[in-house]
């Protein structure tokens, strides 16, 4: 395994800052596995967020709750969550459920899922600890497990998941992963055109309230440029409160990096 072993690589590619931690950066061959960069705790498992998305897509592509990126089209209630602003209310197409992280899609699959069958799903994918029970107590393991709650998963995991995913080695057909892998958020940083999924969500404090000066941020995804495939994960958790997502302020701050990144491997 080739290692990129440098004294202080972390606060080199992505400066350590007063509002936010970078706690793991790494990088892999997406069709070998072959780890390239591998930095700081990735192995204590955190929240999935809405990077779980990813493996809610192969699951719903496999079930058939999901059709294709235009279907189904399902309309925001009253009731559901709406703290996404303007995009998740109305009309939400799995496209648009997975550009813009609309949580009660989510759980509208999980739910046609019913417990056991999520559950099922999820030890099928060996995804993280595959834990979808939920808080202890409260049996909302369909609507929140992989908020801050019973879902958990490292990034050496997620980087594992994501080489199973692109090589179709996950225990679901070569077509619900491809249209999983379809699914993924684009975008182009110097040359290089990434596909993936930000999540952030906040601890919970023994009261059951939330800690925002403390939010988890991840980016999940992968990074081709003439015809070589890289995975790369970022988690980074901050240290004060901040506005806007802190899964978004973890991608831009990997983008922003990718260009003197990118000339190390």
């Amino acid at each position: 395994m080739l290692r990129l072993i440098l004294p202080l690589f972390l606060l080199l590619v992505i400066p350590l800052t007063a509002t936010a931690q970078p706690l793991c950066l790494i990088v892999a061959e997406a069709d070998t596995g072959r780890v390239l960069i591998d930095e700081g705790d990735c192995d204590t498992r955190v929240t999935p967020a809405s990077t779980f998305k990813l493996a809610l897509a192969v699951i719903g592509f496999e079930t058939g709750f999901l059709q294709d990126a235009e279907h189904p089209v399902m309309t925001w209630q009253p009731g559901e969550p709406d703290w996404g602003g303007a995009a998740w209310q109305g009309e939400v197409t799995p496209a648009s459920w997975m550009r813009d992280s609309v949580v009660w899609y989510s759980q509208r699959l999980t739910r046609a899922l019913g417990a056991e069958g999520f559950a099922r799903a999820v030890r099928a994918l060996d995804y993280g600890n595959a834990d979808v029970s939920g808080d202890p107590g409260y049996g909302n393991g369909l609507d929140r497990a992989w908020i801050a709650s019973s879902l958990a998963i490292s990034p050496r995991e997620q980087v594992d998941f994501l080489h199973r995913l692109l090589t179709r080695q996950l225990p679901a057909s070569p077509r619900a992963q491809a249209m999983a892998e379809a699914l993924a958020t684009r975008h182009t940083v110097a040359g290089w055109t990434f596909a993936g999924k930000t999540g952030g969500a906040y601890p919970r404090r023994a009261d059951r309230s939330f800690d925002y000066a403390r939010g988890w941020g991840w980016y999940v995804g992968w990074a081709e440029r003439d015809g070589r495939r890289l995975i790369v994960a970022r988690l980074a958790q901050d240290t004060e409160r901040l506005p806007g997502s802190p899964g978004r302020r973890s991608r831009d701050a990997l983008f922003a990096h990718w260009p003197q990144l990118a000339r190390r491997l």
